[in-house]
């Protein structure tokens, strides 16, 4: 059964996150809500921090400082199995395990619950994602890039997740194939009335996606802003900066096909 959020609506929670490695600080005190319903991007910089938010989240990671909450509870305090059931997470790397059929990979999380995922419920998930059934005897090896991604999502969604969290999960597909899967994520955050964070280096995938950008740097939140805001100049130095790069691409563009015209 799905776990409302607290009064306010908020589903997810950081309180003054820090986190060390050592003598390097990954994350400095960040603090925000994400509320129930939204679709969050996290953009930045290589090594601001977006991965490390993202795994303390389902306990991959424990903050050094602070507390992350889901659904009004301190995630340390949670049973991990019991918090990973609730909440889907899309790798960088897709992690598709290459030694087990494309169905046995979707029925992972399930499995390690002690509940068998049924073969209709398979196909409900492989078709959800636009894969056809029959791909569930397939192994990863013989899929497309962008195909085994699309496992990867149907995989996180097999256990009915209340929040989904993808870290860079279009990275390393072609720029068509891309643009779909990110299209097809969207409209099943809508469909299944999900909560859905995504780390992404890409500004303009964030803006056409998110209804909320969170931009850090060095560890810290240096803006939080709609992607409205964030394209009328809003956020700040940093996030105009990333802002500026598919703005001067789409003018670049723009000048090419008029001295075409």
């Amino acid at each position: 059964m799905t776990t409302p959020p607290d009064d306010s609506g908020t589903l997810l929670r950081f309180e003054q996150v820090t986190r060390r490695f050592g003598d390097v600080v990954a994350l400095n005190g960040v603090d925000c809500t994400i509320a129930a319903g939204s679709f969050v991007a996290l953009v930045g910089a290589s090594g601001s921090g977006k991965s490390t938010l993202l795994k303390m989240v389902n306990t991959l990671i424990y903050p050094s400082e602070g507390r992350v909450l889901f659904a009004g509870e301190d995630v340390a305090d949670l049973n991990p199995s019991r918090l990973r059931r609730r909440v889907g997470y899309v790798f960088q790397g897709i992690g598709l395990f290459p030694h087990f059929a494309v169905g046995e990979n979707i029925a992972i999380g399930p499995r390690l619950h002690g509940e068998k995922l049924p073969q209709h419920r398979i196909a409900e998930l492989l078709d959800l994602v636009e894969l056809d059934p029959e791909m569930a005897s397939r192994m990863p090896d013989e899929l497309s890039g962008g195909q085994r991604q699309r496992v990867g999502v149907a995989r996180a969604l097999a256990g009915e997740p209340e929040l989904l969290l993808m870290d860079e999960p279009f990275g390393a597909l072609d720029p068509i194939t891309r643009n779909a899967l990110g299209e097809k994520v969207r409209e099943l955050h809508e469909r299944l009335g999900l909560t859905t964070v995504m780390v992404t280096h890409d500004m303009a995938e964030a803006l056409l996606l998110a209804d909320r950008v969170l931009v850090l740097d060095a560890g810290e939140l240096v803006a939080d802003c709609t992607p409205q805001q964030l394209l009328t100049g809003a956020g700040g130095e940093i996030a105009q900066g990333l802002v500026a790069v598919p703005r001067q691409q789409a003018e670049r563009l723009a000048a090419m096909e008029g001295r075409l015209a």
